[in-house]
């Protein structure tokens, strides 16, 4: 029999049984008073004075005035889902977490998909580092993975982080660019600031403006420790792998989509979950031994580094499913708090200098941002178990304490709460030994700046190398002060030489032989500044191949969009066949039309279409197929915009598919010149055009694209 419990019948479902919950149902006020006009305020008479006694007035308008709260400095801007993550095989040799030892588990999750540097009301696809915040709702408690879309951070003391913010956000005096790293203030820092320039690179790279969020990779960012039921330690670092693949889409795309839709990411996530196209990523581990912690060619400890893939294999030992949007953007995606010091036993921290920043910085903040220290009562914050303490009171206390005891130890309330043993689960720090004098410095092992980034652009496909080339001329051509200009040249050629040279060419200007000013400022002022320099790069490793998206996954269409290109008389038996494989596949086909409204096939049945070619654009496509029908082509023919559609489409290396007559569209086009290229596809199978889809672009094209006029 057939299983009828598909996401749109459960869809249906749920709305008939909210539609029924909300019948009869009379307003009130938040104290449960029954309201009977919640239009007009109580006046003394009909045009007389609003009164002050208007209880009702107060409260509706209050709530009102405060229904925003203080948006995150960083990562105010995001993108929430609920799921649940299930273990492949368990790891109590490294960890006794529960969470890594029952593989009969299904543990809930809340994720927030974030960008760094702007606003609530910055668009999605600015170029930017992006937040990937996973609440863990843990039967031991509840576990933060705090962490990013890039493995690396900026820089490698919490101390620099204020210093970080203040110049990648808007400048000050005249508060822009909004969401954009692409100004001297930042620059500036960055130049001085050598130990920024492995994140930075990263950050020009294609992983800064990711095709979707449910298309990027996740990373907790630290060394983190594991410990097992022996109270051993091993490092780990953690890695999330979208069963998708790693994909991204071009600059020239990004800023367009920015135009024709700000909210494109949310959007995608939102529609694709809503579907039942449910993102998945695979969760790995990369574990170190404890007495193999200084045995590599940079420090564990620092966040500026990752452990090459080539020499620590990631181990994959779980996934995650996100298969349920949130029921109130505002409650959940806003009000969730995230705290990297929220750990259960198994997990440990380690003594990286950002690590042990966070851990008081993340507290504080949501305490300024949700008002109170009680923000873990907020239902999207509540851990699954039960809570038992002597905490009392506070601003929005939620519950309701019972009993005549809030202290410890105590005979009167039977002692209780009670400490729990060890045997019990209780949470045991790792006792690691300390013998050492307070001072104010950085190791010496943090000093090397230039090989990682060099090892990352090595690792490059030739394209994703062009996309870094240009990211830094555009970047550094929005800077006004030479002197920044020249600075980052040079610091770049420290990391490649033909990459310097490229981007100096672009900006018209020739890299330094050298700078006067000490390369690496970070330092105090009474540090040895020779001691403090970062070395020559060193090349341990010539690549490693899980640095470049060229390795990634090409084998789904799935939620793929695919425009189909028609007007009145399009040929039904070539449309029907394609949406019906494409759609086999979980792609999303969408008719686009030279008008709203519907459009009739040759086989006179009428169609919804999904947009006029005059709302939408090319950008928020993967892909393009034309099916045949000379009546149909002939309309489009008289169109500009659907000759834009096609030329921008091959511009940024798309598949296009066309049928019978719908060659001619493309004769019309700078395609017409390119049609032997592999991924412009005439009179084709399906299974080949899903094949070349699936690729997500051909980027042997770029050496063409800044010819196509779109």
């Amino acid at each position: 029999m057939a299983n009828k419990n598909t996401p749109e019948n459960q869809k249906t479902k749920d709305l008939k049984q909210f539609e029924k919950d909300a019948t009869d149902k009379v307003m009130t006020t938040n104290q449960g008073l029954k309201v009977n006009d919640t239009n007009n305020s109580l006046k003394a008479g009909e045009r007389g004075s609003t009164l002050l006694e208007d209880f009702l007035l107060r409260e509706k308008i209050t709530h009102f005035d405060h229904e925003r709260i203080p948006e995150r400095i960083v990562h105010a801007r995001g993108s929430g889902a609920h799921g649940y993550f299930e273990l492949y095989e368990s790891i109590e040799k490294y960890s006794k977490a529960g969470i890594f030892t029952d593989i009969n588990r299904k543990t809930p999750v809340f994720v927030r998909f974030s960008t760094v540097a702007g606003s609530k009301g910055s668009p999605d696809l600015a170029r930017d580092v992006r937040g990937f915040a996973v609440k863990f709702y843990t039967q031991e408690g509840t576990w933060d993975l705090v962490g990013n879309n890039m493995p690396v951070f900026f820089i490698q003391d919490a101390m620099k982080f204020p210093d970080l913010v203040h110049a990648v956000k808007p400048e000050p005096n005249k508060e822009i660019p909004q969401a954009a790293s692409a100004h001297d203030t930042f620059y500036d820092f960055v130049s001085h600031t050598t130990e920024t320039l492995h994140n930075q690179i990263w950050a020009m790279s294609d992983r800064a403006i990711p095709r979707s969020l449910r298309m990027m990779e996740g990373f907790g960012i630290h060394t983190f420790r594991l410990i097992n039921d022996k109270g051993e330690s091993h490092f780990v670092k953690f890695h999330w792998k979208p069963k998708l693949g790693v994909h991204s889409v071009t600059w020239d795309e990004a800023v367009k989509i920015n135009g024709a839709d700000s909210d494109f990411h949310r959007r995608d996530l939102w529609d694709a979950i809503d579907a039942g196209h449910y993102p998945e990523w695979e969760f790995g581990i990369q574990v170190v031994a404890q007495e193999d912690e200084h045995k590599f060619e940079f420090d564990l400890l620092d966040p500026t580094k990752l452990i090459p893939e080539e020499i620590v294999p990631v181990q994959i030992i779980g996934k995650m499913t996100l298969n349920r949007n949130p029921e109130n953007f505002f409650a959940e995606t806003e009000q969730v708090a995230f705290l990297p010091g929220h750990i259960v036993p198994g997990i440990d921290f380690t003594n990286d200098p950002l690590l042990q920043g966070r851990l008081f910085s993340y507290r504080d903040t949501q305490l300024s941002r949700l008002g109170s220290p009680n923000f873990h009562q907020i239902p999207i914050n509540r851990p699954v178990g039960e809570v038992h303490n002597n905490q009392r009171d506070g601003h929005m206390q939620m519950d309701i304490p019972k009993g005549q005891t809030a202290y410890f130890p105590n005979s009167i309330g039977g002692g209780c709460p009670h400490l729990a043993k060890m045997a019990e689960g209780a949470f045991h720090s790792y006792e690691e030994r300390i013998d050492a004098k307070k001072i104010r410095t950085r190791s010496e092992s943090f000093n090397d700046h230039f090989s990682q980034p060099a090892l990352f652009f090595r690792s490059l496909a030739k394209w994703e190398k062009q996309h870094v080339t240009d990211a830094y001329i555009f970047e550094l051509g929005k800077c006004n002060h030479k002197h920044i200009k020249e600075r980052m040249l040079w610091l770049i050629a420290q990391i490649d030489s033909t990459l310097a040279e490229d981007v100096a060419k672009g900006l018209g200007l020739k890299i330094p032989k050298q700078i006067e000013q000490p390369i690496n400022q970070a330092i105090g002022a009474d540090a040895d500044v020779k001691k403090h320099q970062p070395p020559a790069k060193k090349n341990y490793l010539d690549s490693d191949p899980a640095l470049s998206q060229a390795n990634t996954k090409f084998d789904s269409i799935q939620t793929r969009q695919i425009a189909v290109l028609v007007a009145n008389g399009f040929s039904m038996s070539d449309y029907k066949s394609k949406k019906q494989a494409f759609e086999k596949e979980g792609a999303m086909v969408k008719l686009i039309a030279p008008h709203g409204g519907t459009v009739i096939c040759n086989e006179n049945m009428e169609h919804e279409i999904d947009a006029s070619i005059m709302t939408t654009e090319s950008v928020l496509f993967d892909a393009i197929y034309i099916p045949g029908g000379k009546k149909s082509i002939q309309e489009l023919l008289g169109q500009a915009k659907f000759k834009k559609f096609i030329n921008e489409a091959f511009k940024h290396c798309k598949t296009i598919a066309a049928d019978h007559e719908g060659e001619e569209l493309l004769d019309s086009t700078f395609v017409a010149d390119y049609k032997d290229d592999k991924a412009v596809l005439i009179n084709e199978n399906p299974k080949a055009i899903i094949t070349s889809i699936a690729k997500h672009r051909n980027w042997d094209r770029i050496e063409i694209a800044n010819k196509v006029p779109a």
